[in-house]
């Protein structure tokens, strides 16, 4: 299926919709609190991964249109004072692009010490920057990195990085933006062999890795439910090589369930034909008195949802008000405030927003083979992870 590239139309602007309790912080009709706050930079990016973006790049936001760092500053500001938030993550696109990003990064902890402040970045430039950032008050880094392997990176990619994203890793490390965790997406007949290879690489260095599936938010509206690495494969293929063990710790609304890493029997389970959906390996789970070499996450988002959890609210790039990350409304949130409304104001609408957050992402009930799935038009690159 083709579609046209362009800046994509979503339903956004006006005012939000009303009915949220006043003084509750982002409470949903379903019970649910948003405390955990994604925020985008930009929307640009300097690689062009097959599964994100087509191969020439989208049209990207008018600078004019992007937040600036006061901006984000008030925004950041309103949700902590009023709204309850707790964390901050910074997204793009890739933030390393914003060539004043440690100004924001700076700005953001001087005005709150005590909130954790996270990076989502693909490493490139990381090595440079890493020890500015930490300085400024980064608290942690989550870096992309797919593949081990140069030629296979640069196929995922379209850009031959590879080195630039492992110099960015131990970077990271150095300036104790720790712990530095990983993200990696398995793509079929490409890198899924390679699952083993990164977790040992990540237990090695110290790293903590998290395999992500691949999402139906790409660029190219290719993605298909056949081709997808789901998180049971996923499981299967590290347990050729380790033994994991359900992480005794609370999730508390986390992406990822964890696993506990442990040395796998001598007689490791046989790999299975990626072609087929499997069972977790009998291996996996068992118990033993070894001590653990480390975890490993799972984000299933497409096959084992963790809707009624979630707490998470998002600003993309230009200022709007995403409920969650497959929705296909939004709200503006930076007319508002270029209008000089006070933060009670914006507060209200970044309230009411999050109110009508609907309870689940839709696959769970139409299934993503289903005609009545339809796909959001804005790509991860213009939302923010």
């Amino acid at each position: 299926m083709s579609v046209s590239l362009g800046l994509p139309q979503i339903r956004s602007a006006g005012p939000a919709p009303s009915g949220a309790p006043a003084g509750t912080g982002l409470l949903d009709r379903h019970g649910r609190r948003a405390t955990d706050l994604r925020l985008s930079v930009i929307d640009k990016c300097n690689l062009r991964c097959t599964y994100c973006m087509p191969a020439d790049g989208l049209p990207w936001l008018p600078a004019a249109q992007l937040m600036t760092p006061g901006e984000i500053l008030r925004i950041v500001g309103v949700g902590v004072r009023q709204l309850g938030v707790t964390e901050l993550r910074l997204t793009g696109g890739e933030p390393l692009v914003r060539r004043d990003l440690e100004d924001i990064v700076a700005g953001v902890r001087a005005a709150h010490r005590d909130l954790p402040i996270s990076l989502t970045t693909n490493g490139i430039g990381l090595a440079d920057r890493a020890p500015a950032l930490a300085r400024a008050g980064l608290t942690r880094i989550n870096i992309s990195l797919d593949s081990l392997d140069a030629e296979t990176f640069r196929r995922l990619a379209r850009r031959d990085r590879l080195a630039d994203v492992l110099a960015g890793a131990e970077a990271a490390a150095a300036a104790g933006l720790t712990p530095v965790k990983i993200n990696a997406v398995l793509m079929r007949g490409i890198n899924d062999h390679e699952a083993p290879e990164l977790l040992a690489w990540a237990l090695e260095h110290g790293f903590a890795l998290r395999f992500i599936e691949q999402m139906p938010l790409d660029a190219d509206h290719g993605w298909t439910r056949a081709d997808m690495v789901t998180a049971a494969q996923i499981r299967d293929r590290l347990a050729t090589r380790f033994r994991l063990v359900p992480h005794p710790g609370k999730r508390d609304g986390a992406p990822a369930a964890l696993w506990d890493v442990h040395r796998a029997p001598s007689a490791a389970a046989p790999a299975q034909d990626p072609a087929q959906e499997p069972a977790l390996a009998p291996a996996v789970g068992s118990g033993g008195d070894d001590e653990p070499l480390g975890t490993v996450g799972v984000i299933a988002s497409v096959t084992e949802p963790f809707c009624a959890d979630c707490k998470r609210t998002r600003i993309t790039a230009e200022g709007r008000i995403r409920s969650c990350l497959f929705s296909h409304e939004e709200v503006d949130l930076l007319p508002l405030l270029r209008a000089g409304a006070t933060d009670a104001e914006l507060a209200e609408r970044w309230r009411a927003a999050m109110w009508v957050k609907p309870a689940a992402h839709g696959m769970e009930h139409t299934g993503l083979d289903s005609a009545d799935y339809v796909q959001p038009a804005r790509t991860m690159s213009a939302i923010g992870g």
